[in-house]
């Protein structure tokens, strides 16, 4: 699989730019409600944490106090990226069956293509938020380029989850709506909205530890060490061993399961 995604990368890239493309064909505005429907979340969060329930600001484990905004924002654009893309690639072999019943597209790029496709938007916050930040007066630090490190760490966990979505969504399609449910769970399991550091020592110490098990922990807690905590990735080894380990048995098991599936797709769908 790994090859036939190196090896396709250009048919990838082409592919993933129609379908940013065709999410909004037809549309007046196009585009452009690509990026207006998460502004407006975060400006919805941000009215209801910061102004109505006087959120403050946020510390981090080195000390430094954010604006809720700013904090916030560093958490929710990575789940943006992944909710977007779990979802719609749960359904990608639906989305494409008519490419799937043709007997040399190689569909095991599928997945892929809406990892890559999903990147346009995410690309387009990290650089919204960065703005955000410099208006708020926090200067651009090395440790913001470990963003590329976090989105390539996501990337990785968010293809191998698709590859074993997609290929049950085929002939269990209650899985969309399965996954969709679990995005709704996963988001206040997840610290976004709230801070970790200021409750871990308010909760048991189990639970805790149980929180840190979610591999998007991982991943909000990096972009926010990239934009505030200017924290390095390798100073969390533990953590960081744990998500590779985790992601590498789940691109594994997704893409054991999407190979062994996959003479069936055509005819199932």
């Amino acid at each position: 699989m790994i090859k036939d995604i190196i090896s396709n990368k250009k048919l990838i890239t082409k592919l993933a730019k129609n379908d940013f493309k065709q999410k909004f064909a037809g549309s007046t505005l196009g585009v452009i409600w690509a990026f207006v429907q998460p502004v407006i979340t975060v400006v919805v969060y941000w009215i209801v944490f910061d102004k109505a329930l006087n959120a403050g600001t946020q510390g981090t484990k080195a000390g430094i106090q954010a604006p809720f905004v700013l904090w916030l924002s560093a958490g929710i654009v990575p789940w943006f990226y992944f909710s977007e893309v779990l979802s719609a690639g749960t359904v990608v072999l639906h989305e494409y069956n008519y490419l799937v019943k043709k007997v040399v597209f190689p569909i095991n790029i599928l997945p892929v293509v809406k990892a890559v496709s999903s990147l346009f938007v995410h690309g387009f916050f990290v650089l919204f938020t960065l703005a955000v930040y410099l208006l708020y007066g926090f200067s651009v630090t090395p440790y913001i380029l470990q963003v590329i490190y976090y989105s390539i760490s996501m990337m990785a966990l968010t293809i191998g989850l698709i590859y074993f979505t997609s290929a049950l969504c085929v002939f269990f399609k209650d899985m969309a709506q399965l996954i969709n449910i679990i995005l709704q769970v996963g988001v206040w399991a997840t610290p976004i909205m709230w801070n970790y550091d200021g409750m871990v020592g308010k909760m048991p110490h189990w639970l805790a530890y149980a929180l840190k098990l979610n591999p998007m922990y991982y991943i909000t807690s990096g972009y926010r060490d990239a934009f505030i905590g200017q924290t390095a990735f390798w100073n969390r080894p533990v953590l960081t061993l744990y998500f590779w380990i985790f992601t590498l048995l789940i691109f594994l098991l997704g893409s054991h399961v999407f190979k062994k599936l996959q003479p069936q797709f055509a005819d199932a769908l």
